[in-house]
């Protein structure tokens, strides 16, 4: 009877504090508003959905692209870095969840000693007594647990603040991966602008080392004054340190695309080589007319978003603190000693001690801490806020620059054709002597400022595209978003 009652007033306790358990403090809002406008304010492209940026990169069906792309991920040491973050939030999110179960652990020692005992009869001298000596072995085994008993909820707060931080880490996984496919995309464009430049200033080149030719003929012959033989030769030396320069950059160029792809220089360049050299755009999906639907599935913005809920389970975990803790702790074991045929097995068991920690006097330490919990959590409101307004800013500034430079496009095509019918006009003038070498060279000037406008314009509307692609969010989905099911792109949420 007295036992139950022990058992009964250690386990009073214990029920007190389940009872308790529920019982958490109250934290700030996991979710803050965001600044999303009513409405996009740019021109929006039409004849798609947002579904088809999981495809972005397939729709110019440039497989060479793709192949650029997925070596870049492979070879990126911000992906290696970001997939190495998520590992590491995933073992905080086990420790803090381990944390709210009882831990258990297992003990087990052995020792053989000796030992000896003196005997003899009353009175005797010290010579008839003897000692007898015996081994002596002892064999323990047993299981120690304890156990916190989250009386305030710090320890589900803690559990809630690393969850979100894992989630956090994947996106930011995603968002890395997002930015390497961009990276990766612009520089492959670039390479492709600058061999089509280096086109237009060999065929410049070629056209005004072959009239500065034809000039120093004609002035040995004594038909062109040598004035105009020496304008031809200075334009064709013009053309040929352009045309170097031009050979530079695209060597610079393909360096860069090296490095970014990891694929050694003659190997890419093979590729290159029997790549098509210019593609046409897609057609750009349609856009929702609500941001939200859009920016959300950006993984830099949800990592926001998951910042403000895990800085809201780190204010209620320090708050948390400020109050008493419980623990419990148990153990079981069994022992055996042996010695001289004599053999002995003890079992014993334990409960408690029931350990009430209440915090008296720490110098305003827990108070402090939880101030700057929610001095953190007012920070990533903010942060959250802003790069939301950052995301809707980026996606309107891809959509301004796309619409003008497809707007742009018909003009400069038109342009470089009328040059180009210019030119050749002034060039066959010239050839009949009814025009001079000035204005030949003044046509040719112009036909090459519109050839170069033209790829220019070109590299710009390729920059748009990615970066409309990457404030999209590049098809990344939201894991509590049903396109994830269909989504390819959100296959790849567990492959840290």
């Amino acid at each position: 009877m007295r036992r139950l009652r022990s058992i009964a007033a250690l386990c009073l306790p214990l029920c007190l504090g389940l009872g308790l358990a529920g019982c958490g403090l109250t934290r700030p809002p996991a979710a803050a508003p965001a600044p999303f406008p009513a409405q996009w304010h740019a021109p929006l492209p039409h004849g798609g959905s947002l579904a088809s940026l999981a495809d972005w990169w397939r729709q110019l069906d440039d497989p060479l692209l793709v192949e650029l792309i997925a070596a870049a991920e492979a070879a990126s040491p911000n992906l290696a870095s970001a997939a190495a973050r998520v590992a590491e939030a995933r073992s905080t999110r086990v420790q803090a969840g381990a944390a709210l179960l009882p831990n258990l652990d297992g003990t087990a020692s052995a020792s053989r000693g000796v030992s000896g005992s003196s005997f003899g009869s009353a009175g005797a001298s010290s010579s008839s007594s003897s000692t007898a000596i015996a081994p002596l072995t002892t064999l323990q085994a047993g299981l120690q647990s304890k156990w916190e008993i989250d009386l305030f909820g710090r320890l589900r707060a803690d559990r809630d603040s690393a969850e979100q931080k894992f989630n956090s880490a994947t996106a930011k996984w995603h968002e890395a991966r997002v930015a390497v496919a961009a990276e990766t995309a612009n520089a492959y464009f670039a390479e492709r602008a600058c061999q089509q430049q280096l086109r237009v200033s060999e065929s410049d080149a070629r056209s005004r080392g072959e009239t500065a030719r034809l000039n120093d003929l004609s002035a040995r012959a004594g038909f062109t004054a040598p004035a105009d033989a020496a304008l031809a030769r200075a334009s064709a030396s013009d053309a040929s340190g352009r045309l170097t320069q031009q050979r530079a950059l695209c060597a610079v160029q393909r360096k860069a695309l090296v490095a970014l792809s990891g694929i050694d220089e003659p190997t890419l360049e093979q590729k290159l080589a029997a790549s098509p050299a210019q593609r046409a755009l897609p057609a750009v999906g349609s856009i929702a007319s609500v941001p939200a639907q859009a920016i959300s599935q950006r993984p830099d913005v949800y990592a926001a978003e998951l910042g403000v809920a895990s800085a809201s389970a780190d204010v209620g975990s320090a708050e948390a603190e400020r109050y008493p803790k419980l623990s419990i702790s148990g153990s079981i074991g069994r022992m055996q000693i042996r010695t001289s045929g004599f053999r002995e097995s003890l079992d014993t068991w334990t409960i408690g001690p029931v350990s009430l920690t209440v915090p008296l006097l720490d110098g305003g330490a827990r108070a402090a801490n939880s101030d700057a919990a929610k001095a953190r959590y007012t920070e990533a409101v903010s942060l959250y806020r802003a790069n939301v307004r950052q995301a809707v800013r980026e996606v309107e500034e891809a959509l301004v620059n796309l619409d003008a430079t497809d707007a742009r496009t018909t003009d400069a095509d038109a342009a470089v054709k009328n040059y180009q019918a210019s030119f050749d006009a002034t060039q066959a003038r010239y050839s009949s002597g009814l025009a001079s070498l000035f204005e030949l060279e003044d046509s040719r000037r112009t036909l090459f400022a519109a050839q170069t406008a033209r790829v220019s314009l070109q590299r710009e509307r390729t920059e748009a595209w990615v970066a409309l692609y990457r404030s999209m969010g590049g098809g990344w989905a939201r894991p509590e978003s049903p396109s994830m099911t269909s989504n390819p792109a959100a296959k790849v949420a567990t492959s840290p």
